[in-house]
């Protein structure tokens, strides 16, 4: 398996002119995934948080062009990585907005704690899911199609946090703390 490093990631970030506020995202929802997946690493041993961390870096890196280009940044995003030679890593990308299934009776996979890293964060704040719904339905949520597409997926994204917190000794609402604390002792990105 190919995976970028954190230093190839910056570089592609970096050539992809991706905004500000977009790499800050980017970056804590690369440092929730990575406290998550080590954390879930004691139940499910076969979870790569390198991969999980260099996709979640990389899953909005097509994001500032579509501003201009009306693209969907999930697919272009994970098809650039694709075509880069980094299959698993587009793969995961590609799914961080919304997975291709959500299978509670399978073990919790890089691409669910990506997704779900993301729907944690706004902006490059750590926040409850439901402060994350509203900015979204606010964001993207004008035209009824869409709203009945976020609500589904919002059910979806419950039914993942209880999935993967099910095997925490922490709850959803103690992840920023706990993000706090681990991001002022450890080395993050």
């Amino acid at each position: 398996m190919n995976i970028p490093s954190k230093k190839e990631c910056f570089k592609l970030i970096k050539k992809m002119a991706m905004m500000n506020h977009i790499i800050d995202h980017s970056i804590m929802v690369s440092n929730v995934t990575l406290f998550l997946s080590l954390k879930l690493k004691k139940h499910f041993p076969d979870l790569d948080s390198r991969l999980a961390t260099s996709a979640a870096l990389l899953h909005d890196i097509t994001k500032t062009r579509s501003f201009d280009t009306n693209e969907n940044h999930s697919e272009t995003g994970g098809l650039m990585l694709i075509k880069l030679g980094f299959p698993e890593v587009g793969n995961i990308i590609r799914q961080h907005v919304i997975l291709d299934s959500y299978e509670t009776d399978f073990p919790v996979s890089e691409q669910e704690i990506v997704n779900y890293s993301d729907k944690r964060i706004l902006h490059d704040k750590v926040v409850p899911l439901n402060k994350r719904l509203e900015y979204i339905k606010l964001r993207y949520g004008s035209k009824k199609e869409f709203k009945d597409r976020i609500q589904i997926m919002w059910e979806n994204t419950l039914n993942l946090e209880n999935k993967i917190f099910c095997q925490l000794d922490i709850t959803p609402n103690q992840l920023s703390e706990c993000m706090s604390k681990e991001i002022n002792k450890k080395d993050w990105v």
